[in-house]
């Protein structure tokens, strides 16, 4: 049970590492946010134009690796109009909420464990080395944490929608409402079972629990559920039904322009990363590495850091791959989905999950 704010975040791995550790890998975190962010861009165009036959961005730069740069050059110089109408207030907040939350939910998430460099792992200390943790913060309940701080991405659409005093945008902000709190609930209770199996909240925990068996193998339909309902949150194909395009002029966005537009997509990709990294640290072993005789603490810990980076990037051209191959689902058969069949799932496999933990711990 926790017993005040300070149980809750761990200070001493501040004190380890050191403010200007802490503020070094910020920075780098968050210049790598923005980077991957703008890269997947340029992925997915590569995706969607070989599974199209088609070439995609060739022109700037070699093979075309200087597009994200140039879009984002376009949208810095392009002209920032505005509605008349609009709540001023709410109309900045909305954009600004949607980048900002993503960014900082990927704080608490942990790429790599505690790794000693000079110095070898005793418990949850350091003997003789340096510790390094490849995180932010250190959540006792990071999991939770996670799942609350993205949750947030809910009101960035649904004010961008409406304070920008356009029907089109309303009924985009309306419709991401009801779909993001419809699949959250599927994506809590997916998580759920892999939480009674590691007994924790904590994702450094959540991952070395799987040093046997990563729990994809164990829960796999909580693996396919979460999945499923990810891509709902970060509103895909074949969910995207808050944008829409054919039918809502790009949805709750549709009277944003310049930066303000691009802070939505660097939100949605961003997104993309985390909900990827939550399956990742879950069910596939984090940092773990595939081969049993490859340390992930090798390096110290950049062996662990490329296997959790290569299970990531896997999971991404997943999503890709199902943008441009599944066609967009009718608004109630979205919702009969989330309540009708992937809560039901949900539920059951937490009861299943507990009643074999409960029988096998008696």
């Amino acid at each position: 049970m926790i017993a005040n704010f300070s149980d809750i975040f761990s200070i001493g791995r501040v004190g380890e590492d050191g403010i200007v550790v802490i503020m070094v890998k910020a920075v780098v975190v968050l210049l790598a946010l923005a980077t991957a962010a703008a890269y997947l861009t340029y992925a997915e165009r590569k995706v969607a134009a070989r599974i199209q036959l088609r070439i995609g961005p060739n022109r700037v730069g070699p093979l075309g690796l200087l597009q994200p740069a140039a879009d984002a050059v376009k949208l810095l110089f392009k002209e920032n109009a505005a509605p008349s109408g609009r709540d001023k207030l709410l109309y900045l907040v909305g954009p600004a909420l949607a980048g900002g939350a993503a960014i900082f939910a990927f704080a608490a998430i942990p790429i790599s464990g505690l790794t000693c460099v000079g110095g070898t792992v005793v418990g949850d200390g350091c003997n003789g080395g340096y510790p390094f943790h490849w995180d932010l913060i250190h959540v006792n309940v990071s999991l939770l944490f996670v799942l609350a701080v993205t949750s947030l991405g809910v009101y960035s659409l649904f004010l961008g929608g409406w304070s920008a005093n356009s029907k089109y945008s309303l009924l985009g902000g309306l419709r991401s409402s009801a779909q993001l709190i419809s699949y959250e609930m599927a994506v809590a209770f997916a998580l759920v079972g892999a939480v009674i199996l590691a007994g924790s909240l904590d994702l450094e925990k959540i991952v070395l629990a799987q040093q046997g068996a990563w729990f994809v193998l164990l829960q796999p339909l909580a693996f396919l559920l979460y999945f499923t309902a990810a891509l709902a949150e970060t509103n895909r194909l074949p969910f995207d039904l808050p944008e829409a395009e054919t039918e809502l002029v790009a949805g709750y966005h549709t009277e944003y322009s310049s930066m303000r537009f691009g802070f939505y997509f660097l939100g949605e990709y961003i997104n993309m990363v985390i909900v990827c990294s939550i399956a990742t640290l879950v069910f596939l072993g984090g940092w773990l590495p595939l081969l049993p005789w490859i340390h992930s603490d090798w390096l110290g810990g950049l062996v662990g850091v490329a296997w959790f980076l290569g299970k990531v990037s896997a999971l991404l051209f997943v999503m890709m791959w199902l943008r441009w191959t599944l066609p967009r689902f009718r608004y109630d058969r979205l919702m009969n989905l989330g309540w009708k069949v992937l809560l039901p799932l949900g539920l059951v496999n937490i009861v299943v999950t507990g009643a074999i933990v409960a029988i096998r711990a008696s």
